[in-house]
């Protein structure tokens, strides 16, 4: 029988918090890809897989996707994101990354990032 690796029970408290209290690019990411909205893929926020909790996540692609602030500019938290990226692709995951300031200055290329990423 499989590993439950999805919405672990003890993570709840964290990703119910997550998702009340969005980072502004969390929220306008999420306004373009929510209901389905971008080439009738769901997406997931603040979905965990194992022990880690993702901004977003498509489970028909197995795709995640994650908005980075100034905060994981440097050295200790590049080394952790590099660490949970390699966790989540063990999970057999893809992980995309993207800039906040992407999200807001170009949307559409970062959509349309996204989108490449599908499968046919």
């Amino acid at each position: 029988m499989p590993k439950q690796i999805n919405n672990l029970k003890h993570l709840k408290v964290y990703r119910k918090e997550l998702r009340n209290n969005p980072t502004k690019s969390e929220s306008m990411l999420w306004k373009a890809i929510q209901r389905k909205q971008l080439n009738g893929r769901k997406f997931r926020r603040q979905h965990s897989l194992g022990n880690f909790i993702v901004d977003f996540y498509c489970p028909q692609e197995r795709l995640i996707v994650e908005l980075d602030g100034e905060v994981h500019n440097n050295f200790v938290n590049e080394s952790y994101d590099d660490k949970r990226t390699e966790g989540l692709k063990a999970l057999g995951m893809k992980v995309i990354r993207f800039e906040n300031k992407l999200v807001f200055g170009q949307i559409d290329m970062v959509l349309d990032a996204i989108r490449q990423e599908f499968k046919e």
